[in-house]
């Protein structure tokens, strides 16, 4: 007997074995580990103060981490070489033109010389230093400590706190009175008069000697983006007041001592916005006003979803990002965006009395957003003077693509500096005023350029072109160029390269294992079909051409992040998953790789095509790309899966709910299943607010509509997701059993939060996901 069942033991093994076959050279353990099969890749580029290094992260030994190395492009022949000891970093742009440069070193502040290239320790504390900003003042330099503001001037030998915020107001004594009996009690007795007088007078003498801390009490709100005009007449700052939020948690099962830890993490979606205030302090006059906004364009204007044309009864909540003052200091411009997502102003302030002219207001009824824009998590967008002071520069999406336009002050006209079907993803000012460097998709929504466009002209020269994206770090004389640069198929190295036209890249690193380097690792073609709307939609093909077959299989998948580009030439962020898409062709499957509508790199329209209904013209571009498959490669209709991470898990599960016939089989990895569970951020800028549109956040959400499953459907999720968190698919998973659904598996990580670290568990991910598509479509 007890032979019988090894018998059967090693048949069933044999059995599993034949059903997943591989014929690809390629090994899915060995590829699963990432960049310890590939090559830890040149990051972080940066370059030195003299102008002569560019340092770099690199792990070229496959170390436990990456450490920092060197390269000197003044020598002829020179290899990286690891930094022992910090070099500073290359000027601000805002301190290129004084000879004394500032910066924090270890949280102290310290002066670099640039004529003698010498470094010095001015302050050193255990508070740390931050946030430097330069003076017009060459001898003078401000910074923050906490949240203070403090004048450094190294001519003086002075340092001066400016800014005193205090959370409430003191104590005084006999407290227990009210504010009218105190003022009755002085009125009543000559002694408390004269004690009063006497108080006033030592007062009045100490304010002639030394200006004292602004003080500024702030009670329950908060401060941030503090800042001091260059001419240091101007102090900025903002007060917010943030709505209490539930935070959620996170348990973690696997610790040192064998309990499991729960940790805090984001809340959830919600109704209430946050609300700022701008505090401008003059330090001439000593005297602070908070900008009034009332005055801003359709301030109090409903969206168009709510179907109400009746204003609202007060301003809406704005966000107001950090100010760019212009080069004379009594201005300054502020980007302000409306928490419901729908408009975007940039004023420009006068800060003597609070006037202000709207020189741009970009109005959007899904939601504002682009390369280049001020988006929901505060990131800053583009926006900054010119050297003249004359004009500002700031990109917009008025064209339906994000560019880059400038506003002359003076004659109160915006021209655009570029246009096409295309955008621009970065912006850096030259050094002379004349020039803006420029990346761009110019020549291919898949590629990232780098230009010259000159600011009175609009001319647009290209500078480096090749197919790829060229990540450019330009030296602080501007005569180089640090570049990373990547194509589909070869991951990023470190190139050099002058900043001039018809230059030529230097390699300088070399990061590809000699295993990596073995397997011929396809290009994937960039192909776009017409979808079920009529729009061009691109994708990255993977296929055998060789492959005579006319009823191949094949695996959609889905890019996670919604607003991400993955149909490109350049190395993928999805690396993992592009080695698995050769794998996969290798075994004889197709593999389509969709920029779904709200994708990035496509403009406006793209970008909100999904706003109100997530899983609906994406999921669509989906079928309609499977219909591609089936018109043009030679793939079986019966014979489609389709699997993503994050968003790419959502759509999936939303594919084999909702259009339940179209694919064979899915595997959801870390799948939002409810929206009205997710973050806020992201979350209401695409479905507004769950108490004001419910229907958005149904008609998006898989978990309204499981009853739709009939095909086999694999889950995939970290315990300790931090982001897309592990109730999401506990949830789902109650709701398909409570309703019988049986063509459902689930397997959960116990130490792996919302992107994977080990490579088992990335192993046995896709082992999985494999598994499932091999036996289903093959």
């Amino acid at each position: 007997m007890r032979y019988l069942v090894l018998f059967f033991t090693l048949l069933s093994a044999l059995s599993h074995a034949q059903q997943v076959p591989n014929v690809s050279p390629l090994e899915l353990k060995e590829i699963m580990t990432g960049d310890a099969f590939i090559g830890y890749q040149p990051d972080d580029i940066r370059w030195s103060i003299n102008e002569k290094e560019i340092l770099f992260d690199w792990n070229p030994e496959n170390q436990p981490a990456a450490s920092t190395y060197v390269i000197d492009i003044k020598k002829p022949v020179s290899d990286p070489v690891l930094l022992h000891a910090p070099l500073p970093l290359a000027f601000d742009v805002d301190q290129r033109s004084y000879p004394i440069a500032y910066h924090t070193l270890e949280g102290n502040l310290v002066a670099w010389n640039k004529k003698t290239n010498t470094q010095t320790l001015l302050i050193q504390s255990t508070s740390t230093i931050h946030s430097i900003q330069r003076a017009r003042d060459a001898h003078k330099v401000y910074f923050l400590q906490g949240k203070n503001l403090f004048e450094y001037d190294s001519k003086a030998g002075s340092l001066v706190q400016i800014t005193n915020f205090v959370a409430e107001e003191s104590t005084k004594k006999g407290n227990n009175g009210s504010a009218a009996m105190e003022k009755e009690e002085v009125q009543h007795f000559i002694f408390l008069q004269d004690q009063q007088k006497l108080d006033d007078w030592q007062k009045s003498k100490e304010n002639n000697h030394f200006n004292t801390p602004f003080t500024i009490v702030h009670g329950s709100e908060q401060v941030d983006n503090i800042q001091i005009s260059p001419s240091g007449n101007y102090v900025t700052y903002r007060l917010s007041t943030y709505p209490k939020e539930m935070e959620t948690q996170v348990q973690h099962p696997i610790s040192t001592d064998g309990h499991a830890y729960v940790s805090k993490a984001r809340s959830k979606v919600h109704d209430e916005d946050p609300s700022h205030r701008l505090g401008i302090y003059n330090r001439k006059r000593d005297n602070m006003y908070y900008l009034d906004l009332s005055k801003l364009k359709d301030i109090r204007k409903k969206p168009a979803y709510l179907n109400d044309t009746t204003p609202y009864a007060q301003d809406r909540n704005v966000i107001i990002h950090r100010l760019k003052f212009s080069p004379d200091g009594d201005r300054a411009l502020a980007d302000i965006r409306s928490y419901d997502n729908k408009d975007r102003w940039i004023i420009v302030i006068d800060l003597e009395n609070g006037n202000f002219e709207t020189i741009s207001h970009q109005h959007d009824e899904a939601w504002i957003g682009g390369p280049g824009i001020s988006s929901w998590n505060m990131v800053e967008g583009t926006l900054d003077y010119t050297l003249d002071g004359k004009s500002c520069y700031f990109q917009s999406e008025e064209s339906g693509y994000s560019h880059v336009y400038l506003y002359n002050f003076a004659t109160k006209n915006t021209k655009a500096l570029t246009e096409g079907k295309w955008e621009v993803h970065e912006v850096l000012a030259s050094g002379n005023g004349k020039t803006l460097y420029i990346t761009a998709n110019a020549t291919h929504p898949g590629n990232r350029g780098f230009y010259h466009l000159d600011l009175n002209s609009g001319k647009l020269t290209p500078i480096l072109t090749k197919e790829g994206y060229h990540e450019v770090h330009v030296s602080p004389d501007e005569k180089m160029l640090a570049v990373r640069y990547s194509n589909a198929n070869t991951p990023w190295e470190l190139f050099v390269c002058e900043n001039k036209p018809g230059t030529a890249m230097k390699q300088i690193t070399k990061s590809t294992t000699k295993q990596f380097n073995t397997y011929a690792w396809r290009n994937p073609e960039v192909i776009t079909f017409k979808a079920s709307d009529g729009k061009e939609v691109y994708a990255r093909l993977y296929e055998n051409k060789a492959d005579q077959r006319t009823d191949k299989p094949a695996v959609i998948f889905v890019h996670g992040a919604g607003y991400l580009q993955n149909a490109h030439h350049y190395w993928s962020s999805y690396h993992r998953e592009y080695m698995f898409h050769n794998y996969l062709v290798d075994n004889g499957f197709t593999v389509l790789d969709i920029d779904y509508r709200a994708s990035e790199g496509y403009g406006r329209d793209y970008r909100t095509a999904i706003y109100r209904h997530m899983g609906g013209r994406d999921l669509q571009d989906h079928i309609d790309g499977k219909k591609y498959l089936v018109e043009n490669c030679s793939v079986s209709a019966e014979k489609v899966g389709i699997y993503g991470g994050s968003y790419g898990g959502f759509i999936t599960l939303m594919a084999l709910f909702t259009a339940p016939k179209e694919f064979q089989c899915g595997a959801a990895l870390r799948a939002v299943t409810d929206w009205s569970h997710y973050n806020h951020e992201y979350t209401s800028n695409i479905l507004n607010y769950p108490s004001t549109d419910p229907e958005a956040y149904k008609r998006s959400s898989p978990i309204y509509h499981t009853t739709g499953l009939e095909r086999p459907l694999l889950l995939l999720h970290g315990l300790v997701d931090d982001n897309v968190q592990v109730q999401d698919i506990f949830r789902l998973s109650e709701k398909l059993i409570e309703q019988g659904k049986e063509t459902f598996d689930m397997m959960l990580y116990p130490v792996e939060a919302h992107g994977f670290k080990q490579s088992y568990s990335w192993y046995d991910e896709y082992r999985r996901i494999y598994e499932l598509m091999y036996k289903h479509l093959k």
